[in-house]
């Protein structure tokens, strides 16, 4: 469907785009990227616990690397690759240290394994701080994959202690199996657990769907398609989720983090824009407060509200990015839509797989490539 039907359609459903009547992003500049690790294998995520100045890299072939002391070390902090299916969407996608590391040694990681079903784990630090111990595995979620794309991946604690879990609708196209519109699947939604709970997790007490009849007490939020990744600006109470989308639009949802019970449209909706053709409600559902199209992009990659001191010029934008065109962009949410909207020149550096922060909240990107980068004030 060309540019001109979408808008028409739209237009029927009687809705406005968070992207019409805006004029493209100007250039900005004022950041650079600098790099910090390289021969890294598919690196998609970086992250760190609260305190420690290493840099953890999980790379999707199943390793997870640390940059420490700026070189990256020989050695893996953990290497799952045997228990993994890696490959186009599959692979280790994610993890996410225990807010108590520190003391309990405890992280998580999301994966799809062998059968190419997700798996969310828990492991525990090895006698050394720089080497994990494979063997204190404990499985805390398995979620079943009907195809090999839409895995989402990833694992984030909130700000209010519960582990947060990205999951795609399933994959192939279009949701066939109506995934994000179903509150009996766990597909499709984004999950909020409690992993100090009993074993494996048990749900937090605020989850909008605890105790209703045909509806999983794990879901936080509905009608996503593949969430491959969001983040939580804990300085502002807001929960930024970027969408990855079907034939047509990118979108970035952003929303308080203490409200569950969301649905973001999935799949009546790509973005602002009634999927399937023919008409469609928006009510009930929370529209995205940007969206670019197919026309500018193919596959969203989500980042952070930069709140790092390096850079005070960028305090307070969101950064994304598009994964076929390699551009980075940001904007700041003024508390009812996105402004100060910039493109950012920041040289080639390949197709962003992902953004991370550190402990001290300052950025990073991924790229596939095999370069890991840092954002910088510019020379």
């Amino acid at each position: 469907m060309n540019r001109l039907a979408l808008l028409l359609l739209a237009a029927a459903c009687g809705r406005n785009n968070p992207s019409d009547g805006q004029p493209p992003p100007a250039p900005a500049a004022g950041l650079r990227l600098v790099e910090v690790a390289s021969g890294l294998d598919q690196p998609l995520y970086l992250t760190a616990p609260a305190g420690d100045t290493r840099l953890f890299v999980v790379e999707q072939t199943g390793r997870i690397r640390i940059v420490s002391g700026g070189a990256l070390l020989p050695t893996p902090f953990i290497d799952l690759s045997a228990k993994i299916s890696a490959g186009g969407e599959r692979g280790l996608l994610s993890m996410a240290f225990h807010p108590d590391y520190a003391h309990n040694g405890f992280f998580y990681v999301d994966y799809t394994d062998t059968q190419g079903d997700t798996r969310v784990e828990r492991y525990h630090v090895g006698a050394s701080a720089n080497v994990a111990d494979p063997a204190s595995a404990q499985r805390v979620l398995t979620v079943a994959q009907p195809y090999a794309n839409h895995n989402g991946g990833l694992v984030m604690f909130g700000p209010d202690g519960y582990l947060y879990v990205g999951m795609g609708d399933g994959g192939s196209g279009g949701d066939p199996q109506g995934n994000g519109q179903n509150p009996a699947a766990l597909l499709g939604k984004i999950l909020r657990i409690d992993v100090n709970g009993a074993a494996p997790y048990a749900i937090p007490p605020t989850n909008p769907f605890v105790g209703q009849t045909g509806k999983r007490p794990e879901i936080w939020f509905t009608g996503v398609r593949n969430p491959w990744r969001f983040s939580f600006d804990r300085e502002a109470g807001l929960l930024y989720l970027a969408d990855v989308g079907q034939n047509a639009w990118e979108e970035v949802n952003v929303t308080p983090a203490a409200t569950g019970g969301l649905n973001l449209g999935w799949n009546l909706m790509e973005a602002s824009h009634c999927y399937g053709g023919g008409g469609c409600s928006q009510q009930g559902l929370t529209l995205p407060v940007l969206e670019y199209s197919h026309a500018d992009g193919c596959s969203i990659t989500g980042g952070y509200v930069y709140r790092g001191s390096a850079v005070p010029a960028i305090r307070g934008h969101y950064f994304y990015a598009d994964y076929c065109q390699g551009w980075i962009r940001s904007f700041r949410w003024d508390g009812s839509q996105a402004v100060d909207r910039r493109s950012w020149d920041l040289g080639g550096i390949g197709n962003v797989t992902s953004f991370g922060e550190d402990a001290a909240h300052e950025l990073y990107v991924t790229s596939a490539n095999g370069r890991l980068y840092r954002f910088a004030p510019a020379e």
